[in-house]
């Protein structure tokens, strides 16, 4: 305890003497800076001259402090600008993806005008509007109708293949049955081996051909069209390809995208002739035993009139 006031007793006068040696030269600086003199001011600049490049060392810390603000500055600048950017990057992606759709329906558009048709077909393209969404009934709705002179039985096709008919319709709208629904029956005929069939829908997305004149003739791969018989459908209509089904059935792959149908061409089928004498149609027949002395009688007449002396007629007739 003694030796601890001991100490304390020493250092407390000497802190006394510095911090009084501290206040006066303080207190002269103060002084000599507040005189105004030439000579004062000389002394000033050569004191300043000589101790402020020797205290870099005491800015090094302010200065680095002043620039850490400035690059914080710069940095929530940049940050800012990023966060801008991704905005912008977000939109671009937004837009990306509406240009894409725009091309996709615009290459869709193309391959609808690309299909080679009759020219004596003309058609309306419509847009789908809705899926009927039923496991029993495979059908599309699009917005065209009565008023654009849709009929029932006109086909469908999109810019491939051929994909149903119309059946129902309505004033601004109709229905597509599609050739996968069951009660889709059109005549078909593959090609190069000429076999006539029917496509049947079984709801499936590969139709059956049923009633094949010869099955050994048709092979996978083989193109099937639209036969026109029976005026359900023009001919030569691009239906699909053959393929063999898990049950060893022949199927037909359709042509049609019907993953993606959002435009359908309506074709304004043709009205077929109306027979309005069906015996016309039939060739005449040999001419009955009764008429055929009238017949020789006109050959006579017309020979007499022609100047032929009546014993020649008669000679012709007697040979």
């Amino acid at each position: 305890m003694a030796q601890d006031r001991g100490q304390e007793d020493y250092v407390r006068p000497i802190r006394r003497l510095l911090v009084g040696v501290l206040v006066l030269v303080l207190a002269a600086i103060f002084v000599v800076w507040r005189i105004d003199s030439p000579r004062v001011e000389r002394f000033r600049a050569a004191a300043i001259d000589r101790i402020v490049p020797s205290m870099d060392w005491a800015m090094t810390p302010v200065t680095g402090l002043v620039h850490l603000v400035g690059d914080f500055r710069s940095y929530q600048r940049i940050h800012e600008q990023n966060q801008q950017l991704r905005r912008e990057l977000q939109q671009m992606r937004a837009w990306r993806e509406a240009a894409l759709q725009l091309e996709q329906e615009n290459a869709r558009l193309l391959d609808l005008n690309n299909v080679r048709l009759d020219p004596q077909l003309t058609y309306i393209t419509g847009v789908v509007m809705a899926d009927s969404g039923s496991p029993f009934r495979q059908s599309v709705l699009l917005n065209v109708g009565g008023r654009d002179g849709v009929t029932d039985g006109w086909p469908a096709m999109d810019g491939i293949g051929l994909v149903g008919r119309i059946s129902g319709v309505g004033e601004t709208t109709s229905r597509v049955i599609l050739l996968t629904d069951t009660s889709s029956r059109i005549p078909v005929i593959i090609q190069p081996s000429g076999q006539h069939a029917i496509l049947a829908g079984d709801n499936s997305i590969y139709p059956v051909l049923d009633f094949v004149e010869d099955p050994a003739q048709i092979r996978p791969g083989d193109r099937v069209v639209s036969t026109g018989d029976g005026g359900v459908f023009p001919a030569d209509l691009l239906v699909g390809q053959v393929a063999l089904g898990t049950d060893g059935r022949q199927r037909v792959r359709l042509a049609a995208d019907y993953g993606r149908l959002e435009f359908l061409r309506v074709l304004r089928s043709q009205p077929r002739e109306r027979i309005e004498d069906p015996g016309a149609l039939v060739l005449p027949g040999p001419m009955p035993a009764e008429e055929a002395p009238a017949a020789a009688e006109g050959d006579e007449e017309e020979a007499t009139s022609a100047g032929d002396p009546p014993d020649e007629i008669a000679g012709r007739s007697d040979g």
